[in-house]
């Protein structure tokens, strides 16, 4: 097989290399790619949002199958692109990834179908958005409508903030995405990623993962695009589990068939657990980073032949061979992420970092540079590892951190905490 992968994160390196342990692979293409990917799969300059480029360019290299890594090219219609042109495609239409891409949307189809999520108000207007967050109180939880690099939500622990959120979204800090705002519940409990791939009719669990959104130990600071991650999330028991299937992705997956617009792809589910019941906080149409790399690494090789079946509609023959084991990514970013960060420093020792199926480092935002690797980007690098225990798992991961010089870097001591306080 032909396998064409759109990215150039860490997410699209653990992807990459899980297909590349599967021997259907004959040829791997990642465009763009980062200098981590470039080791192991041909990357290609190529503008990944404009759709016609991409099905054409697909088309003149035979591709077989095209994998989605981020959500902008989703909800531009390359997944409409590729179908029209014949290509499998895992990935959503531009319609279904509107689960994603409009927090209003995804609210009115958990109405339609049931699906237990916060309460909430949306709105188009900044003064009538204020009026309900003094009606309502802190906290609360402003989220911009539309794409906004995973930055557009504020979880509001005072009134004061909650309205500052409101005019920054309204004054077009976030662009089109704040033109449109939802206002939600706060929800007390415990956050976990719950995953399945949908083939249009089918659904397939492919695994858990918790992530560490915060940029500082002790969960502390600002949000950021997540500082690692562990897969299984022990919150996530079966029973949770069965509940989360049954009540949120089986009536979500039909209720976008029945409006004529079936989900095909990979559908993250984020959830809020409390005594013993899960609520949806939000969906994503791909896979999350950095859980794309604790979950790949622990599926493997059969992870193409999964999002093939997903792609082809084939899923409901599928099954999941699962291992007793763990796995843990730390993220390292550049000093001053989530904020301003520079650019261009070297990162020595990653060619002494072991490459194995247990430990190995994908690469978040590199550069080949004179035969050094640079930073080029705020996450950088992600230390994933498994073991038979969280702990092992957890050990490993570091001690490839700890090998790495790179002064301009930072990453928290403290992944996967929760579960191993437990």
């Amino acid at each position: 097989m032909n396998i064409l992968i759109l990215g150039g994160g860490g997410r699209e390196h653990a992807l990459a290399w899980a297909v590349l342990q599967n021997p259907k692979c004959d040829r791997l293409i990642v465009a763009p790619g980062n200098a981590g990917i470039a080791q192991i799969a041909t990357c290609a300059a190529l503008d990944i949002e404009d759709c016609g480029a991409v099905a054409t360019f697909a088309e003149a290299n035979a591709v077989d199958l095209v994998i989605v890594g981020p959500e902008a090219p989703l909800a531009a219609g390359v997944a409409d692109r590729l179908r029209a042109a014949g290509i499998p495609v895992l990935g959503p239409s531009a319609a279904a990834a509107r689960l994603e891409s409009s927090k209003r949307f995804t609210k009115e189809v958990c109405d339609a179908c049931g699906a237990p999520t916060a309460s909430y108000a949306h709105f188009t207007d900044a003064d009538a958005a204020r009026a309900h967050v003094r009606a309502k109180g802190a906290p609360i939880v402003i989220k911009a409508d539309g794409l906004a690099a995973g930055k557009g939500v504020v979880v509001a622990t005072t009134s004061a903030e909650a309205e500052a959120a409101i005019d920054s979204m309204f004054s077009g800090d976030f662009g089109a995405a704040g033109a449109e705002v939802v206002i939600e519940e706060f929800m007390e409990g415990e956050e976990a990623s719950f995953f399945v791939l949908c083939d249009g009719t089918d659904v397939l669990p492919i695994g858990s993962a918790q992530d560490h959104k915060r940029a500082g130990e002790g969960d502390t600071g600002p949000n950021t695009g997540g500082m690692g991650a562990y897969s299984p999330a022990p919150v996530l028991t079966p029973d949770i589990t069965r509940q989360v299937i049954a009540e949120i992705v089986e009536p979500v997956v039909a209720e976008m068939a029945r409006r004529g617009t079936p989900y095909q792809g990979v559908l993250y589910v984020g959830l809020m657990i409390q005594e013993g019941r899960a609520r949806l906080v939000e969906f994503n149409a791909r896979f999350g980073d950095p859980e794309a790399q604790v979950l790949m690494m622990r599926l493997g090789a059969q992870a193409l032949d999964l999002m093939q079946a997903a792609a082809e509609g084939r899923l409901g023959a599928m099954r999941v061979n699962w291992a007793a084991d763990h796995a843990l990514t730390v993220v390292m970013a550049a000093r001053g992420y989530p904020g301003a960060y520079e650019k261009g420093g070297e990162i020595r020792g990653l060619e002494h970092l072991p490459e194995t199926a247990a430990e190995i480092c994908f690469h978040a935002g590199t550069l080949r540079r004179d035969g050094r690797f640079v930073a080029n980007g705020g996450r950088v690098l992600n230390f994933t590892a498994r073991g038979d225990t969280l702990a092992e798992a957890r050990a490993r991961a570091y001690a490839m951190a700890d090998a790495v010089d790179w002064p301009g870097g930072f990453y928290r001591r403290d992944i996967g905490w929760r579960a191993l306080s437990e």
